[in-house]
């Protein structure tokens, strides 16, 4: 599985994952240990062009701040 993270924080999380025979785009957020850690998925779209729009709406970033995860 790909997976992509915000370069400022990592708070942000973009996951590439084959679901029902498809790919799909995850856009996750992460929470930080100290506010007891999990995650909320915010939205799953099939297309580049969609996880664009869903950053957009959802998060403060672009697909230009996300960096590849180590």
């Amino acid at each position: 599985m790909r997976e992509w993270v915000c370069g400022c924080c990592g708070r942000w999380r973009v996951s590439v994952e084959l679901i029902h025979g498809r790919y799909r785009y995850r856009l996750v957020r992460r929470y930080p240990a100290r506010f007891g850690g999990g995650k909320d998925v915010l939205g799953e779209v099939g297309t580049v062009a969609e996880l664009e729009e869903l950053l957009r709406r959802r998060t403060p970033l672009t697909l230009a701040d996300l960096r590849e995860a180590a």
